[in-house]
């Protein structure tokens, strides 16, 4: 297959094929006899699996080693497993953060559908939700103190 249907097929331009090409992180592939490149079926395979790298945040630095490493054949098998396997923890790392991450935003869209609703929430919530967005905290007189003229914090609850 010639670059251009590479480039179609893979979902990469046919520059970014030239670039990864030069940086030695495609093989370089046969030339027909006008000198255009002819890749292989299977390199469709190596360029998903390089797009999975770099969506799951590994740099080019790494999949360069990688690929580098690729090409010395089974003489480097151990030392990809282990660059994979710490890759992986990174990810799954990355993973349970995200995780616990989405779960507060979903706490959040659940407390402002019930303020929506009007729904009475704690109010240390509710100024909480209301500061991080800019708009005054409600004064609430439990928390207040009116011979102080002290504030509620508005850094105060989540």
């Amino acid at each position: 297959m010639r670059i251009g249907d590479l480039a179609e097929k893979s979902g990469l331009s046919t520059d970014t094929l030239r670039y990864y090409e030069k940086i030695g992180l495609i093989p370089r592939p046969l030339r027909d006899g006008g000198g255009r490149r002819v890749y292989d079926r299977t390199i469709l395979r190596w360029i998903e699996f390089l797009d999975r790298l770099k969506a799951t945040g590994m740099g080019i630095r790494d999949r360069l080693r990688y690929a580098e490493l690729r090409t010395l054949g089974s003489a480097s098998l151990a030392e990809r497993r282990r660059m994979l396997e710490d890759h992986r923890r990174k990810v799954a790392a990355d993973i349970a953060r995200l995780t616990e991450t989405l779960g507060v935003l979903d706490d959040k869209v659940d407390l402002y559908r019930r303020m929506e609703a009007g729904e009475t929430v704690d109010p240390a919530f509710e100024s909480c939700a209301r500061t991080e967005h800019g708009a005054p905290p409600i004064q609430d007189s439990s928390s207040h103190d009116s011979s102080s003229g002290a504030r509620p914090r508005a850094d105060s609850g989540p």
